[in-house]
């Protein structure tokens, strides 16, 4: 693997890592601020949430993946 194909790799990581973190305060607020009034959008946000997770960990092991081969 080259140099470059990692550090995009990295990047791709960091980005998904920022995103599902993004998504986590979103659905942290649902919770804190917005219940019980907003109940209607917690499967949308929850599904949202989980796939962004979902994102980095397929990330995360692509990235460990290659700095380990």
């Amino acid at each position: 693997m080259t140099d470059d194909e990692l550090k995009a790799l990295q990047k791709a990581e960091r980005k998904a890592k920022r995103i599902a973190s993004e998504m986590a305060m979103e659905l942290h607020d649902l919770i804190e601020d917005r219940l019980p009034a907003a109940f209607e959008d917690i499967p949308k946000i929850s599904q949202d949430t989980y796939d962004a997770c979902k994102a980095w960990s397929e990330a995360n092991a692509a990235l460990k993946a290659a700095e380990g081969a």
